[in-house]
């Protein structure tokens, strides 16, 4: 399609009798093609790793799903390679390589892969964050390690543009901080940040002196920053308020617990039809699919009708493309006991024939992701409430409901040596 709109370009020239040299840059490969005219040059401009911390580093490929996993374009993986070879060049072989998903079975076979963990954990990336850098994430979109703050962050009519990385002071203490901790400790260091101002009172002429000199510029600055993640904080409370937030975590838990299907089926329906948010439905019947081996075919139906209704029938084509990933899919016949389920409905209360229709179910077949959470002991099981200050695992991040399975599968990679005994 592009190629196109170039040659009309070059023949619109040509037709005029104008002649000029063309140069075309190739993102992220060249691609071989024949020459358009003998005045066009071809060039390539390619993706390397980009530094966004002191200890993350990214591709910042947000085209990279869609195209490899959805399309079935490679053209990316070149981009990954050489990223990866320049990572070897600087700083030697990788010591071990382990591969899982769809490429892992070649990924042995060189030397420089690294640990692999791809198209295997979707969920974690369906659940809702809920730390600090999470939420700012999903509520502003971070991209290239920077977030644009409106108005309703900044308080005045200008939007800022606010680099998040370790020299925000501010930031890199509440960034892997759960929601619930961040106003206390944002409020203390406003306390600390006036205790600093108000030191001045007592400070003499060269006392003062050097507080102007040595520390009132890094003292501005850090209350600049503490006043933007205050805003955003704020921001962030208002838009999940509006949400209905916390309904939305607790229909999450269930479906990750597997407990109140029938129930979190409803919060979902509810959710598409008071139209609260278009990507937040999607994501909770996602997870549905996800944890449940796929849809009941008649909850199926029934959600893409209410989703299409209610969000425009142009997201046939959403549905169409998350049904060929694997992402929102319905049970095969075999999978459900329909037969039984409807004569039962009929001599019982919908609410009850909704119960017992999740117990046929489950007899009917076995969740693919229920073993798994099993298995590596996905869902904590604490005594009481989970300690969201003093987390002693990874669930933190989800409220302690949660594990993540990526992280859980490379801690085990690591603590093991390798898959042996996982």
């Amino acid at each position: 399609k592009t190629m196109r709109y170039i040659a009309d370009i070059v023949n619109a020239d040509k037709m005029s009798g104008r002649s000029r040299k063309y140069k075309i840059i190739f993102s992220p490969q060249k691609v071989s093609l024949t020459a358009l005219c003998c005045n066009v040059t071809c060039d390539e401009w390619s993706f390397y790793l980009l530094p966004l911390d002191e200890d993350i580093i990214s591709m910042e490929l947000p085209e990279f799903f869609r195209d490899y996993f959805l399309e079935g374009d490679h053209r990316w993986i070149n981009s990954v390679a050489r990223a990866l070879q320049l990572l070897n060049s600087l700083y030697g072989p990788f010591g071990k390589a382990y591969g899982i998903g769809r490429g892992g079975a070649a990924s042995g076979r060189a030397a420089w892969a690294p640990t692999l963990v791809a198209d295997t954990d979707y969920v974690t990336a369906l659940c809702s964050q809920v730390v600090y850098e999470g939420l700012v994430d999903d509520t502003f979109r971070i991209k290239c390690g920077s977030v644009d703050f409106g108005p309703d962050v900044t308080s005045s009519d200008k939007s800022i543009k606010v680099l998040l990385n370790a020299q925000d002071k501010v930031f890199s203490q509440i960034r892997n901080e759960h929601f619930s901790s961040v106003f206390g400790f944002l409020s203390q260091k406003s306390r600390n940040l006036q205790a600093q101002y108000d030191r001045r009172r007592s400070m003499d002429i060269k006392q003062m002196k050097n507080f102007v000199s040595q520390e009132l510029k890094g003292l501005k600055q850090e209350h600049r920053l503490l006043s933007l993640h205050i805003g955003a904080c704020e921001s962030i409370m208002k838009k999940k308020t509006k949400q209905d937030f916390q309904e939305m975590i607790k229909a999450e838990h269930s479906l990750l617990e597997g407990f109140d299907i029938r129930e979190s089926t409803s919060f979902i329906e509810e959710h598409i039809d008071r139209q609260v948010s278009p990507i937040e439905s999607l994501r909770l019947m996602c997870l549905l699919s996800i944890t449940e081996n796929g849809l009941i075919p008649k909850d199926y139906r029934s959600l893409k009708t209410q989703y299409l209704q209610s969000y425009g029938p142009e997201h046939l084509l959403t549905f169409h493309n998350l049904k060929r990933i694997g992402l929102l899919t319905e049970q095969s016949a075999g999978e459900t006991l329909t037969a039984v389920e409807s004569k039962v409905s009929k001599l019982v209360t919908d609410r009850a024939a909704g119960k017992i229709t999740d117990a046929f179910n489950s007899l009917a077949r076995k969740s693919n992701f229920r073993a798994i959470s099993k298995k590596l002991g996905l869902i904590p099981r604490v005594d009481g409430e989970y300690d969201l200050k003093m987390p002693r695992d990874m669930a933190y991040v989800f409220s302690g409901a949660y594990i993540p399975l990526s992280c859980k599968i490379i801690e085990q990679v690591l603590e093991r040596r390798g898959w042996l005994g996982l």
